[in-house]
C-alpha cells in the first residue's frame, strides 16, 4: 500500500497517516520531516537534503503512508502511490485546531482585529482556499492541481470523521489494485 494524504494544515493528515501506519505496520512519511531541520519549524532543509531524504525513503520502503506534499520541490515525488487522499475540514474547526497547536508549541502570537490569537503561520493558513496559484505550496490551488494531474485515484475525505476513515482508504486501494 502506497498512500499520500494532502490537504490544508490542521485537517488531520498526520493523525490519519500515523493511525494507518500503526494499523498496517508500514512507514509513515511526514513530509514536514523533509522540509524542516527540527521541531522548531524555523529553519528549512536545503532542497538537495530534502530530495536525498525522500529518495532514501522511496528506495527502502515497499509500502508507505505519506502525510503532506513534496510537489513544489520534487514534482515527481510519490508518483508511485496507489492512492492520493485529499483531506478537508470545516474552516473554523481547522483554524481553531491550528491556533491551539501554535499555543501548545509556545509560538510567538498576538491578537488580531477579532481578538483571536494569530501569528505569521496562522495568517498564511487563512489563505489556503483563496490562493489559486498552483505554484504556491500548501494551498488549495497547488493541491487542486496535484489532484487534477494525479495518475493514481483521488479520494476526498472529511477530516472531522473518526479514524475509521481508514477502512475507506484500504477499500479504495484494494479496489484499484485488483
Amino acid at each position: 500500500m502506497k498512500v499520500q494524504i494532502i490537504g490544508a494544515s490542521g485537517t488531520g493528515k498526520s493523525t490519519l497517516a500515523n493511525y494507518i501506519s500503526e494499523k498496517e505496520n508500514i512507514k509513515w512519511i511526514d513530509t514536514d520531516y523533509y522540509l524542516w531541520k527540527d521541531d522548531s519549524f524555523s529553519e528549512k532543509n536545503p532542497i538537495w537534503t530534502r530530495v536525498e531524504m525522500y529518495q532514501r525513503d522511496m528506495f527502502s520502503n515497499d509500502s508507505y503512508i505519506a502525510s503532506g506534499s513534496v510537489f513544489m520541490w520534487c514534482p515527481e515525488g510519490f508518483n508511485n502511490r496507489d492512492l492520493l487522499v485529499f483531506l478537508s475540514l470545516d474552516e473554523e474547526v481547522r483554524m481553531n485546531r491550528l491556533r491551539y497547536r501554535e499555543i501548545e508549541r509556545n509560538s510567538q502570537m498576538w491578537l488580531d482585529e477579532n481578538g483571536e490569537y494569530t501569528n505569521d503561520f496562522l495568517e498564511w493558513c487563512k489563505t489556503y482556499w483563496s490562493e489559486e496559484d498552483k505554484k504556491m505550496a500548501g494551498t488549495y490551488g497547488e493541491q487542486s492541481y496535484q489532484m487534477t494531474i494525479s495518475k493514481s485515484p483521488v479520494l476526498k475525505l472529511n477530516g472531522s470523521q473518526p479514524l475509521k476513515l481508514y477502512a475507506e482508504i484500504k477499500r479504495t486501494v484494494r479496489k484499484e489494485n485488483c
